[in-house]
Order: structure tokens, then C-alpha cells, then sequence
């Protein structure tokens, strides 16, 4: 399985608390709702940093792994009418789409 890290940033306008609430509750809804999603995506996950004594402060507000059985399958994913469409537009919404920083690996999962 091939996993896609977005490390993201919100947009200037928006306080933290706004994102969260928009990536999980608008943004995350609607990723979940076109059927490309349940064809190609085997997993879907958002993740927000939280205060952690001794750690520096996160340099992202948020982050998404999406998780695929192939490139083939990314590839039809974010080709499809529906995520061009309905979910990319909604990127500008609520983060920095000129400074996403994209990790893509092969997860091995050591303790489950």
C-alpha cells in the first residue's frame, strides 16, 4: 500500500480552531463523499497538531495521509472528474496551497 503525507498550513484568515473545524467537518465530508473515494482510497486520515510540553511548536496545522493500493489508483483518484470538480476546489478554502510539503511512502507497519 502506498501512502501520501500532506503536510499543510491554513490560510492566513483563518485562526487554527477555524481550520480544524473546516478540515474535519467540511473539507474531510466532502473528500469522503465522491465515489472515487470509495473505489480508490483505502484509508483516509486527518491529523492536527496539539501542545506538547518540551516539543516546539508545529511548523503545519494539519496534516492528511491518504493511502492507495497503486500510483494507477492515485492517478485515477485525482484525475476523476469529481475530485477535479467538487474536492480541489475547496483547497483555497482553508489552506496554503502553495506550500504543501508531499511525503509519499510504503508504510511498514511495526507494532499495530
Amino acid at each position: 500500500m502506498i501512502k501520501f503525507s500532506f503536510l499543510i498550513r491554513r490560510v492566513p484568515e483563518m485562526s487554527f480552531e477555524q481550520f480544524v473545524d473546516y478540515h474535519k467537518n467540511k473539507h474531510a465530508p466532502l473528500f469522503a463523499s465522491i465515489p472515487e473515494t470509495k473505489q480508490y482510497v483505502r484509508r483516509y486520515v486527518v491529523s492536527h497538531p496539539v501542545e506538547a510540553p518540551g516539543f516546539p511548536a508545529p511548523i503545519y496545522d494539519g496534516m492528511t495521509d491518504i493511502y492507495f493500493d497503486s500510483f494507477d489508483d492515485y492517478q485515477q483518484f485525482f484525475s476523476s472528474e469529481n475530485f477535479l470538480n467538487k474536492v480541489n476546489p475547496d483547497h483555497i478554502n482553508f489552506f496554503d496551497i502553495a506550500n504543501v510539503v508531499i511525503m509519499v511512502t510504503n508504510e511498514t507497519i511495526i507494532k499495530a
